[in-house]
């Protein structure tokens, strides 16, 4: 593989000038990447790539100590002050932890021998007591409280000099302004500030929307908030906090704490009202430390936040002034990590997926590579927006990301390569910006893409084999033909055995065929050709909403069929017709002119009507006025009599829409017992309420 981390695959260049050079090239690689790490909040390279060049200069540094010089990454917190924020210097450094890149128990082992050896301790003596704690991927922060009110929040920086964004951390709401009377009267609490992933995700949402810059990671998005000069942008962006260390305190002697262990210092931070991780735990000895980490390892991917190791301390703080510091770190304490789940490769090429709603992703071919515990070769690009906004291109190396069960994603591009030296490395050549095919590489039907949409789909939905799947069990739901006992799994072996290719597959099937396939006796055959063939009478209502038109859901498809009468007049219809439609706007209107131009749906459709499904046509009819046209109704809860499909009809064929969510546009809300969230935020927006009897006597015209 040629990717960026070859660039320092050397470790040991021979003769003491070869050395110098490589050295050099290493710390100046490495400060370009802190500052775009800390500074720019724009990471080039995954975390892995930059642990695995500082742990190469640390092992030349170590062979050649004449070499280290005091401005090496080595010997200082990597970090940088941001312009436009005022400085702060750190009255107690906030120094780094030393990183332990062996994700196996090993690496746990070894710390606790370090530690032994470090506290002269004989193999006899009894363990070492510890406490574990989630190592976060946020950004670190010091709150400096004074008199118990909150005067000051700064970054770490270089580690003695931060930036003071005390601003934006007052709009942190589980960070407290004012502390106990019983604090002492210079206080600084240390921690993390991070952004639950949930946040994230609807931050990013947000931003595509707007058609801004979507953010890597939540760690990413967590500075670049805390470090905003508008405070109201940062008061958009959800953040939390976790504490977990103290920095200058009042000494004893002056009324502050005088703890004997970390973890007592933890549950005093709890006690003062700031959050800690509820993972923390004391562990003894090594064994301890070994299952902690793999225990937590085993929950990490479904934690609301992300976390990248474990961070062991010695618990004693008697022992851990005892054991001290070197230049950058404290030898009581080591931070674990997991396997990366970021990591460099080269795009070999894009590709284009078909998926089951028809949506058309392009995928990464990818060079492989082992990130998040599996071997990785391919990786989304989202959509076309997201591939060119990313740069992506054949040929160029790529970040790609793997969190637990999520797919694989290429979170973007790496800048110029260079090698040990610093000399540009000659770049692939690059083919051809990406382009979407204006046809789906599975069926040949043409691919559309929406106004206002990011995605491009296949518009052959009842022909193409990437949708049969999802075909059928639209068609078959209760809603739709309600073909009873045609579920996912009897779907999946009719499609994956080559038996039903199409619709009307379907109403050729016969009972040996069906009694063959797994888990269907003869019985249980007979049963879905009965359901087959009661489902070939029908309304023409119900028939359109199963072809699965996209975004013609229930109701659009009773306004189709009440306002054309036939089917043929719909299938023939131009935009301009169907927008006559009640409820039928454009992006509507063009969806269904779409669909019916296809000849590959269009086929389907007639081949049904071959295998007898029938319903009753006839003239086109004008709305009737309807009592509840322009309302929009929502139903929570279970009401006495009525079904929820029951009672959706009824709303509907007032003129009703009926919607999923509460909202400022909602006119009634009908609840039944143990009604939920949706009746709570009803009456928090004064929207009227109603029980069964209530909606029944407004669709009388009683209310």
């Amino acid at each position: 593989m040629s990717s960026q981390s070859e660039l320092f695959s050397d470790p040991a260049p021979k003769g003491p000038a070869l050395v110098a050079t490589k050295i050099q090239a290493l710390r100046a690689q490495l400060n370009r990447w802190a500052h775009e790490y800390y500074v720019q909040d724009a990471p080039s390279v995954p975390d892995a790539e930059y642990d695995r060049v500082f742990q190469q200069l640390q092992a030349l540094e170590g062979a050649y100590p004449d070499l280290v010089t005091h401005d090496s990454p080595t010997q200082r917190v990597i970090g940088a002050v941001m312009g436009g924020l005022a400085s702060v210097r750190h009255a107690v450094p906030m120094l780094s932890i030393q990183t332990e890149t062996d994700t196996e128990a090993s690496g746990a082992q070894a710390f606790d021998a370090r530690v032994r050896r470090e506290l002269g301790l004989d193999p006899s003596a009894a363990p070492v007591e510890y406490v574990a704690e989630p190592k976060f991927d946020g950004l670190a922060m010091s709150l400096r409280y004074e008199g118990g009110r909150l005067v000051q929040a700064a970054t770490r920086g270089d580690g003695e000099v931060g930036e003071d964004v005390t601003h934006n951390i007052r709009t942190i709401r589980q960070i407290p302004l004012t502390l106990p009377a019983a604090v002492p009267p210079v206080l600084e609490v240390r921690g993390e500030v991070y952004m639950r992933r949930a946040d994230f995700e609807a931050l990013n949402e947000r931003q595509r929307e707007r058609g801004e810059k979507t953010f890597v990671n939540p760690r990413n998005a967590a500075a670049g908030a805390v470090r905003q000069l508008d405070s109201g942008i940062t008061a958009q962006r959800p953040l939390s906090f976790f504490a977990y260390g103290l920095g200058e305190v009042t000494p004893a002697d002056q009324g502050g704490p005088d703890f004997g262990t970390h973890y007592a210092l933890l549950l005093q931070l709890k006690e003062w009202g700031f959050p800690v991780a509820p993972q923390v735990r004391i562990a003894q000895g090594a064994p301890e430390l070994v299952a902690f980490h793999q225990s937590l390892g085993a929950q990490r991917d479904a934690l609301p936040y992300d976390i990248d190791g474990v961070v062991y301390k010695v618990n004693s703080l008697a022992l851990q002034r005892q054991m001290g510091f070197k230049t950058r770190e404290p030898r009581w304490a080591v931070a674990h990590k997991y396997p990366a789940q970021e990591m460099l490769t080269v795009c070999e090429g894009i590709d284009v997926q078909v998926g089951r709603t028809g949506k058309l992703t392009p995928v990464a071919r990818l060079a492989p590579v082992f990130v998040g515990g599996v071997t990785v070769t391919n990786a989304t690009l989202h959509n076309l927006f997201e591939t060119r906004k990313k740069g992506v291109r054949v040929g160029d190396t790529v970040i790609v990301r793997r969190a637990g069960d999520v797919i694989p994603e290429v979170v973007g591009r790496v800048g110029s390569a260079t090698d040990g030296a610093g000399r540009p490395l000659p770049r692939r050549p690059y083919v051809a910006n990406f382009r979407m095919p204006a046809a789906c590489p599975i069926c040949g039907s043409a691919v559309v893409r929406e106004r206002g949409e990011m995605n491009h789909r296949c518009s052959g939905g009842l022909f193409c084999p990437a949708q049969r799947k999802q075909a059928v069990l639209h068609f078959a739901q209760r809603r739709a033909l309600d073909i009873e006992g045609l579920g996912e799994k009897l779907v999946d072996q009719l499609i994956d055995g080559n038996v039903v290719h199409s619709l009307a597959d379907l109403y050729r099937l016969d009972l040996a065929q069906l009694a063959g396939l797994e888990r269907m006796a003869e019985k249980s055959a007979q049963n879905l050709l009965d359901a087959l063939e009661k489902s070939k009478r029908t309304t023409l209502a119900r028939f359109l909403f199963g072809l699965g038109i996209r975004h013609v859901g229930e109701a659009t498809a009773k306004d189709l069929a009440r306002h054309f009468g036939s089917l043929n007049a719909i299938l023939d219809a131009g935009v301009e017709q169907l927008l006559q439609v009640s409820d039928v706007g454009p992006v509507v209107a063009e969806s269904i002119h779409t669909f019916c131009a296809q000849p590959h749906n269009r086929e389907v459709v007639q081949q049904l009507r071959a295998c007898g499904l029938t319903w009753e046509e006839g003239a086109p009819t004008e709305p009737a006025a309807q009592p509840l046209a322009g309302k929009t109704v929502v139903l929570t809860g279970t009401l006495p009599t009525l079904g929820r499909d029951e009672a959706k009809d009824l709303l509907e064929a007032a003129g009703a829409k009926v919607a999923g969510s509460v909202s400022k546009k909602t006119h009634y809300v009908v609840a039944g017992a143990e009604a939920g969230s949706k009746l709570e935020k009803a009456r928090e927006l004064g929207i009227p309420v109603l029980d069964e009897d209530g909606m029944r006597a407004l669709l009388r015209g009683e209310i």
